[in-house]
């Protein structure tokens, strides 16, 4: 008795939410099915039980009870599913949470106190409808906020001074001038990361090691060493306990950039929470020293492909290289930010060295660095220059590189047509995108920018960034790159040589490229390699063109278009004729059901109950639950 009397209590109680659950087709944990479970007990218990006990023939309503319960358990799911969509509800992960939420509590008041003492709160939170604000000044609190947030916000202002087509002017400016530069860490810890890393002390591993760092990031710290066959190199430490700090950071960033598109105009307008993403990606791979030993031996191999030494790189030592590490030769020279050239005309040769070299790596080597800011480039005491950090470079495939050509040949000729041509090219272009007024644009900037004796300046960028985003034209990442990284060298080249036209010295570089491409060994390589490419479909040819001919010739000869063809357009019509079908059935039990409850007479179940009545009841509660279905089902994209 006591097993049945088991078995009739789950199927009371569970199986209304089970049959909910597969209903509705949701991915609902033990948590949610138990309090969808009680939800629909508690309420078809409390209106179908009574009369369940005073009927005589109370089997009759037994089906109604547990229909109505899963009714109430299918609403239950629903709006779980709203409130916590995606995720499943578990307890234990519930538990294994409140660790991180309270780590993250003094870090979240430590960035409200930073945001209410330099008056950012009102932007922040969307209630700002000051217009009249002066932007200097809101700049200024804005670095001085983010330079007091530490290294993860410091970073963030970094990358947001280098995107012209986003923020204005005002706020690029003030925000380059953020510092990354931190005390260093206690020696003990470097210590233990090096242990860490290379597995044994450093005074096993290297013949010296300077405990005294050469230099001092908020990220990694650099060390002058020398390995056991004397050769002189610098080792690069992470910082310790850097990781964690970044990464409790990058959450709070992620969900502060979720609040600011939620809540502000500027910030859904500004793309903040793909910004964000794109920031995290960056930074992680900036903190894996693996990733920088990787980019730096491409660079290095591409230049000796070209058999280029204009510009020193430095050889990482693979072997002792670690996630924590990087261990590369050491290259003596001043930083650029405060070398000066001997004379004028170095700093003219110094800054076209520079300028091929970065092109160099973007045109032919596809493989660039993406941060050639002063900072990571040494003055030689040869006078030559020398490229550090290669933390951040960008990557171009084939096409991009021959688009780039096309963009720099166009830039070279001054055509507003051929402008656009290749602008589009080397962007996502809308759905609907208006050429001739593009054109025209176009037109204007180069009358501008682009004219012969205009002088190139910063402005250049900014407005061909402001021309990309008003056209809504989407600047895939690796393009992106490539203008950041422009952007960034002629910064560094305007304090190299004063006069140096970037502008003239891009065009003589896009007509070298351009006439080393029709030099004859050139054009016969390209040939041979499209002749290569074009062969086996030239095999092919003939025994097509004569099929077709004979299909032609005998009147066989038809096009075969089927509708349909794609799975997933397939997928979409039966997925909509399914949720038009699931409401039309919903909505013919529910008129069915009024129409049996409006019946009179008919046999009786118990006293006052017609039969009529029960039925009428029940197509109701399917009726209401094909209806809950669909509403659901609407509220998701079709596949």
């Amino acid at each position: 008795m006591w097993l049945i009397g088991l078995l009739g209590a789950f199927a009371v109680i569970v199986l209304p939410a089970l049959l909910a659950r597969w209903l509705l087709g949701i991915r609902a944990g033990v948590l949610r099915v138990v309090v969808a479970a009680l939800a629909g007990v508690s309420v078809s218990g409390t209106l179908v039980g009574p009369q369940l006990q005073n009927a005589g023939g109370g089997w009759a309503l037994l089906p109604l009870m547990l229909g109505i319960g899963a009714l109430t358990a299918m609403v239950c799911l629903v709006v779980l599913d709203l409130v916590v969509a995606d995720r499943k509800v578990r307890p234990l992960g519930w538990i294994r949470s409140v660790r991180g939420r309270l780590a993250r509590t003094r870090r979240y008041s430590e960035i409200v106190g930073i945001i209410g003492r330099h008056g950012l709160g009102p932007y922040v939170t969307g209630r700002s409808r000051n217009g009249g604000t002066r932007h200097q000044q809101l700049a200024h609190e804005l670095r001085e906020a983010l330079q007091a947030g530490g290294t993860t916000f410091v970073k963030l202002g970094q990358l947001m001074s280098t995107r012209r087509d986003l923020l204005p002017e005002t706020y690029v400016s003030e925000l380059s001038r953020l510092q990354d530069r931190v005390p260093p860490a206690p020696w003990p810890r470097v210590e233990a990361v090096l242990l860490e890393s290379l597995g044994a002390p450093p005074q096993e591993v290297f013949a010296e090691f300077d405990r005294e760092p050469l230099a001092a990031a908020s990220v990694a710290q650099v060390h002058a060493a020398v390995l056991r066959d004397g050769t002189r190199v610098i080792v690069k430490v992470r910082r310790p306990g850097i990781r964690e700090a970044v990464e409790r950071d990058l959450d709070i960033v992620g969900r502060l950039a979720r609040t600011l598109e939620n809540r502000t105009e500027w910030g859904r307008s500004l793309g903040v929470s793909e910004l964000a993403r794109g920031f995290a990606v960056a930074l992680r791979e900036e903190l894996d020293f693996r990733v920088e030993a990787r980019n730096l031996t491409m660079v290095r191999r591409a230049a000796e492909e070209r058999r280029d030494g204009s510009v020193t790189l430095p050889e990482v030592y693979e072997e002792l290289s670690t996630e924590q590490t990087l261990v590369m030769s050491r290259i003596d020279g001043v930083p650029l930010g405060t070398a000066r050239p001997d004379s004028p005309e170095h700093g003219a040769k110094l800054a076209q060295t520079l300028l091929t070299a970065l092109l160099d790596q973007i045109m032919y080597d596809g493989v660039f660095h993406a941060d050639p800011h002063p900072g990571n480039i040494l003055l030689l005491p040869d006078g030559s220059p020398a490229l550090l950090d290669f933390g951040s470079v960008g990557r171009l495939d084939g096409g991009l590189r021959s688009a780039m050509t096309g963009l720099f040949l166009a830039v070279d000729r001054g055509d507003p047509a051929a402008l656009r041509d290749a602008l589009l090219e080397v962007t996502e272009r809308p759905e609907e995108v208006d050429e001739q007024r593009l054109q025209r644009a176009l037109g204007q900037f180069s009358g501008r920018h682009l004219a012969r004796g205009a002088a190139p300046d910063v402005r250049m960028f900014t407005d061909l960034f402001r021309l990309v985003a008003d056209f809504r034209l989407a600047v895939p990442p690796e393009i992106a790159a490539v203008f950041r990284a422009l952007a960034t060298l002629e910064g560094t080249l305007s304090r190299v040589s004063a006069g140096f036209d970037i502008l003239a010295a891009s065009r003589s570089y896009a007509a070298a490229r351009f006439t080393r491409q029709l030099e004859p060994e050139t054009v016969r390589e390209a040939a041979r390699d499209e002749l290569l490419t074009l062969l086996p479909v030239l095999r092919r040819l003939p025994r097509r063109l004569d099929r077709i001919t004979g299909a032609l010739e005998e009147g066989r000869l038809g096009v075969n278009v089927r509708l349909l063809a794609d799975q997933r357009d397939r997928r979409v019509i039966g997925e909509l004729l399914g949720r038009v079908l699931l409401a039309g059935l919903g909505v013919f039990f529910g008129v069915l059901g009024v129409q049996l409850l409006g019946l009179e007479g008919g046999p009786e179940v118990s006293a006052g109950l017609s039969l009529y009545a029960v039925i009428g009841y029940h197509l109701l509660v399917v009726s209401a639950a094909m209806v809950l279905r669909t509403l659901h089902v609407l509220s998701r994209p079709l596949s």
